[in-house]
């Protein structure tokens, strides 16, 4: 076993997929059955994934509110590597707005945690989601991706989806289902690559944190 430890700390901000995983309500539970296993006629083990492609900690895909834009095997994922803020606003109540924000100064990611403590068992119905305003101001300060730690920036009983819109105008990119519950607010390094799955409308990620080198 290699002996090699990053200098950098890092924070694992995904979900862990397993059955059991809390999913939007009406959407495919998370599910895994071996294929084969390891015996006298096999000598490995490989299993089959049953799943949402927003399972867990996951990416839309502008295909996911317009059907006429690029699916996430399509889009480009500059956004998805880079400094990010982290901004604690547990003290919003039912959507961030502008002035719930700190100072921005030259962020171009930005990740909202919400929960006092992220709910790995439980689906939560009234989450906090993100105002359309205070998208429309990210986008004004050149911010390109926007994460929050919620199953959605729109409210769950939403059918306008404005705050996805939003996001669509401006061409930002989307990370939801985040676990903040042990970042400190400031700022980082995000990697959260989404999965090239060709007509996808999201992709789960494995994401997570990791200290700036100059930290």
């Amino acid at each position: 076993m290699s002996s090699w430890k990053s200098a950098r700390r890092i924070w694992d901000i995904s979900q862990r997929l397993r059955p059991g995983l809390p999913v939007w309500p009406g959407d495919t539970a998370f599910g895994q059955a071996a294929t084969w296993q390891i015996g006298e006629s096999s000598p490995v083990n490989v299993s089959a994934l049953t799943m949402s492609t927003h399972s867990g900690a996951h990416a839309d895909a502008p295909l996911h509110y317009d059907a006429a834009s690029p699916d996430i095997a399509s889009v480009e994922l500059d956004a998805y590597i880079g400094e990010c803020l982290v901004v604690d606003a547990r003290h919003s109540k039912g959507a961030v707005l502008v002035g719930d924000l700190p100072h921005l100064d030259s962020v171009d990611r930005v990740l909202f945690r919400t929960y006092e403590r992220f709910p790995h068992d439980e689906w939560v119905t009234h989450f906090t989601a993100i105002a359309l305003e205070t998208i429309e101001w990210l986008a004004a300060q050149g911010v390109k991706l926007v994460g929050t730690d919620a199953p959605s920036i729109d409210p769950q009983n939403s059918k306008t989806m404005d705050a996805h819109k939003a996001v669509l105008k401006a061409d930002m990119r989307v990370l939801e289902g985040l676990v903040l519950d042990d970042v400190p607010p400031g700022r980082y390094e995000l990697i959260a690559l989404p999965l090239p799955i060709v007509g996808g409308d999201a992709s789960p990620v494995r994401a997570v944190l990791r200290e700036l080198a100059d930290a």
